[in-house]
């Protein structure tokens, strides 16, 4: 990854990162419902592995381009118990035009970006208190409630109370991209 942004290009998209992290704005994190209720929400089976039930989901057509673009689709439709975080096409669309290309035509960076959605194992974020996640890309994310807002986060991402359960593994919809630290 240090080899990503030694470069000049790579220190720019680092820094234009860093700057829409830091922007996101906290008012989208709007009232959620209570702990317990989102905490006892079902998931909803899907009888197809994580790619099929992306692709079956309009609102994650961007990120399923993205993931067969960085030639992740048979890793996430292997056999496995994976956790997604799955950013929607509205947060890609939050993202600046010039640093979404910037990302589509890095693999590396890519690469980096999409398996920091991804969690080894089964998690469930809707927790009480913050936990650490140890993700595919190898850097952690943080996730559980907020209780000023009563959503489920994930690091500054707010995640769906309903989780998609499908046969290789669990998707969560996430309203931003997260984006690993570059170096």
């Amino acid at each position: 990854m240090s080899a990503i942004t030694s470069s000049k290009s790579g220190r720019a998209l680092a820094a234009a990162v860093t700057a829409i992290t830091l922007a996101a704005p906290l008012a989208a994190h709007a009232s959620g419902p209570g702990f317990a209720q989102c905490r006892s929400t079902a998931a909803v089976d899907f009888a197809g592995t994580i790619v099929e039930a992306a692709v079956a989901t309009p609102a994650l057509s961007t990120l399923t381009s993205l993931v067969v673009a960085a030639g992740l689709a048979d890793a996430l439709a292997a056999p496995g118990d994976l956790t997604v975080f799955a950013p929607t096409n509205d947060a890609f669309g939050a993202i600046p035009g010039t640093v979404l290309d910037a990302i589509g035509k890095d693999l590396n960076v890519l690469t980096a970006v999409l398996t920091y959605h991804v969690v080894p194992r089964h998690v469930d974020p809707r927790k009480p208190v913050t936990v650490k996640l140890e993700t595919l890309q190898g850097q952690t994310l943080f996730a559980g409630w907020d209780r000023d807002s009563g959503a489920t986060m994930i690091n500054q991402s707010k995640a769906d109370c309903t989780a998609v359960r499908t046969t290789n593994g669990t998707v969560w919809i996430v309203d931003s991209v997260l984006l690993p630290q570059f170096r």
